[in-house]
């Protein structure tokens, strides 16, 4: 049952690999990212975040996380895109702790159990929990960005999205708009954009852009400007006609219909980069870009 279930820990199951297990280390490197960042835009309500290897994005994740004020926030609503099987909806983790190198993440039982109760959440269980990168990605950083409070003063509300619809996007939307509404939480969506090349199987090039890595950007461009609009519909409409393969457009969708029940807040992107610069066919690459929600912007 789900109480018994609770009291799980989730292991720190990509730690050693795609970011290091070395506590000293993983601190030094996320101070460092959030000091290079410089400084405070504004005091973000939701943050866009990338989920690759810290060497390749950990510095446009630092973006993302110096938008953070960790004065009044005391719950965190993560989410992230299913990459390793296929949800119908959405899925509420069955963990009580979340493991890393910095320290252990408590989940917020009361408002997972509030989320179950509207009959929209799927449980997800621990192996296929442990197997997704895209949330785990995120707690190292949140950990370090939250600072001077300790793991203990917030709690964590993991939320897996799966390959839903714009109609989904928008009902689960209206079940989190309260909390995004809500002073005390912070929304973190975990997302990559472009996957661009043959092994992704997406290989879009306009030629009046310039290089293929132009072309790339250009293309990310259009998409985080449509999800500046604040306007749900034209990020769904640029996706359909784009094809572009940001991972976290889901989760990104249902972020954005939330927003827009309140009308409150403008996205704004802060910082974007490329694991590689793509020159021909035969290259590729993955693309990185960090933004906030912020209310009185």
């Amino acid at each position: 049952s789900f109480a018994l279930q609770s009291m799980a820990l989730r292991r720190a199951t990509h730690a050693g690999s795609w970011y290091t297990d070395r506590p000293d280390q993983l601190d030094q490197q996320l101070t460092s990212w959030l000091a290079a960042a410089g400084p405070r835009v504004g005091a973000a309500r939701a943050i866009v975040s990338p989920h690759a290897g810290y060497q390749y994005c950990g510095a446009v994740a630092g973006y993302a996380y110096k938008q953070i004020d960790p004065g009044s926030i005391s719950r965190v609503i993560l989410l992230g895109p299913s990459h390793h099987f296929s949800l119908r909806g959405c899925g509420l983790s069955t963990a009580a702790e979340f493991q890393t190198p910095l320290g252990n993440l408590r989940a917020d039982q009361a408002t997972t159990a509030e989320l179950r109760a509207t009959g929209q959440f799927e449980m997800v269980s621990l192996n296929r929990d442990e197997a997704e990168h895209s949330l785990e990605m995120q707690l190292p950083f949140l950990l370090a960005a939250m600072r001077p409070k300790s793991p203990r003063d917030f709690s964590i509300v993991p939320i897996m999205v799966g390959a839903i619809d714009p109609s989904v996007e928008a009902a689960y939307g209206a079940v989190l708009a309260p909390y995004l509404n809500d002073p005390a939480t912070l929304f973190v969506v975990s997302s990559d954009f472009c996957h661009w090349g043959r092994r992704f199987e997406y290989t879009h090039y306009d030629k009046s852009a310039g290089r293929i890595w132009q072309s790339i950007e250009r293309l990310d461009r259009q998409g985080m400007e449509a999800i500046e609009t604040g306007r749900p519909d034209r990020f769904t409409q640029y996706l359909q006609q784009t094809g572009n393969t940001i991972c976290g457009r889901h989760p990104i969708g249902v972020m954005m219909c939330a927003a827009a029940r309140h009308g409150s807040g403008r996205f704004r992107f802060l910082n974007y980069a490329q694991s590689s610069k793509c020159n021909d066919f035969s290259d590729s690459s993955v693309s990185y870009a960090a933004g906030g929600l912020f209310v009185n912007a």
